[in-house]
């Protein structure tokens, strides 16, 4: 049956929030955007007439095509090439969705999105559906066709897989600017000290090129190694000039609401280091350098009054 003009409307007006669950849920914004059209034409094969609340039809859909693409997602990241990290998304990107609260805010964070790959695909959705869209369980029962005690249940669970272990601190644009603007002054200063001060001891640092780009399979950890692995990152070499294709320039932004340097070479996000920021300091910093995960990036990057660069030429 054709849909109608209002049936388009009524599809498209969700779109969006569709979109932010999805992103949430996959950790990817190509993959996102494919499970919007897919629940899409199968509203467009609905009979739509018969639908009775098209926003739960809509969700349950999206949610259940998640669920079976995160199931054959795993046994494709066994085969991934080094470190598997999220897509970021930089800051003036719909697809971030709602950030009214703190627990929306959380839930689309680089750090949570890299740690919900701890959770099972049910804790996943449900974790997503509760914290970032405020679902409340006998809703979310219905979704997942479990029972709403099971869903509470679930829900306790993954908040205490995502709870261990993570730095907890919130922070505004502004003072994310800042916080990457000492930080590159630092990164691209004459010595390794500057940097270590502004690490927590325990910091990490790791980085996803998807064997397209050179990343270390190994994440660096302690304050004085990654401080050596950031100093020497920053250093000016025709070799990394080589590998990147030029002299980037390096900006202050956000990416999934944190702190991030953003990389750009001729218009081209070519990386995304996000910035997990504690009480102590820096305490982990997760580099996206695959292009792949970088395209949309690029498209949100070239509509931004992004300024000028903290750093330029920084190979």
């Amino acid at each position: 049956m054709a849909l109608t003009a209002l049936d388009v409307d009524r599809f498209e007006a969700a779109r969006p929030r569709l979109a932010a669950i999805a992103y949430r849920m996959l950790g990817s914004a190509g993959e996102a955007e494919d499970a919007v059209q897919e629940v899409f034409l199968r509203w467009q094969a609905a009979d739509v007439e018969r639908i009775e609340v098209p926003e739960a039809w809509l969700t349950k859909v999206l949610t259940n095509l998640c669920l079976n693409q995160l199931t054959s997602a795993r046994a494709r990241r066994e085969t991934y090439v080094g470190e598997w990290l999220p897509e970021p998304l930089l800051g003036g990107d719909p697809m971030l969705g709602p950030a009214d609260t703190a627990e929306q805010r959380e839930s689309v964070s680089y750090a949570v999105l890299t740690l919900m790959e701890r959770l099972t695909p049910n804790e996943r959705a449900v974790y997503v559906l509760r914290e970032a869209f405020d679902y409340p369980h006998r809703e979310i029962a219905g979704i997942l066709d479990i029972t709403p005690a099971a869903s509470q249940q679930i829900h306790h669970r993954a908040k205490k897989h995502l709870a261990a272990g993570r730095a907890r601190t919130e922070i505004d644009a502004a003072a994310a600017r800042r916080i990457v603007e000492e930080f590159l002054a630092a990164a691209t200063g004459g010595s390794v000290a500057p940097l270590v001060e502004l690490l927590t001891g325990d910091a990490v640092a790791y980085g996803d090129g998807g064997g397209k780009i050179p990343a270390k399979a190994s994440p660096y950890t302690g304050a004085k190694a990654v401080a050596k692995f950031l100093w020497g990152l920053f250093r000016p070499a025709p070799a990394k000039r080589r590998i990147a294709g030029g002299s980037p320039e390096v900006y202050a932004w956000t990416a999934n609401g944190g702190p991030a340097a953003v990389a750009v070479l001729d218009g081209r996000v070519i990386g995304v280091m996000c910035l997990e920021v504690g009480p102590d300091g820096i305490a982990a910093l997760r580099s996206q350098v695959n292009p792949d995960k970088l395209e949309r990036a690029t498209a949100v990057w070239a509509t931004l009054d992004h300024g000028k660069p903290l750093v330029v030429q920084a190979f």
